[in-house]
């Protein structure tokens, strides 16, 4: 059986937090790959800032020199709200043979009872839990939990931070600054 981890998001911008929670989710639980999958149209959040043109692209930028790292654009294809139990569906029926590890934040391992038909999507997905600070995670659903030092960055960060012209070096990649540089992205010049 092959190991997948899924780590999803907007990734807009795609930052060096996402990295690391991807990288040592990976080694904790000895996955053979971990997919990137973009959403469409997240359903706890009001949008995205850029397109999914611009995110998928940052986004193949940044994982490009870690080849146990992979994108799938399944949910921008899709389009509409991405629900996780929706990708799930379509990810098992075209991997039968694969375990899949849905990598989620602290924050979001207590949320679960609020998730699209969490009860479904558990049958088809481990949880992984990022623990990220000394906030305990708890539900009731069942979740593995991975340590991983904490770097207090977000998309959002990083985003005020270029509006603002100010720097964002070890925060992103460079090939990630360079296309948003490049396509004037967030307010950059």
């Amino acid at each position: 059986m092959k190991r997948i981890g899924i780590l999803g998001g907007t990734f807009d911008p795609p930052h060096i937090g996402h990295l690391i929670i991807a990288e040592e989710a990976r080694l904790a639980l000895n996955l053979d790959e971990i997919w990137f999958i973009p959403t469409a149209v997240p359903p706890h959040k009001m949008g995205t800032m850029t397109s999914s043109r611009h995110r998928l692209k940052m986004l193949q930028l940044a994982i490009k020199d870690n080849p146990a790292f992979m994108v799938n654009d399944l949910e921008l294809k899709r389009k509409g709200k991405s629900y996780t139990y929706d990708t799930m569906v379509i990810l098992k029926k075209e991997n039968p043979h694969t375990d899949f590890y849905f990598i989620i934040g602290g924050d979001m391992v207590n949320y679960l009872p609020h998730w699209h038909q969490v009860d479904e999507l558990q049958k088809l997905v481990q949880f992984v839990g990022i623990k990220r600070s000394n906030e305990p995670l708890s539900t009731d659903y069942s979740f593995i939990e991975v340590n991983v030092p904490t770097i207090d960055v977000s998309a959002t960060f990083i985003r005020n931070r270029l509006n603002q012209d100010k720097t964002v070096r070890y925060f992103i990649p460079p090939s990630v600054y360079a296309y948003i540089k490049e396509a004037e992205l967030y307010g950059s010049k």
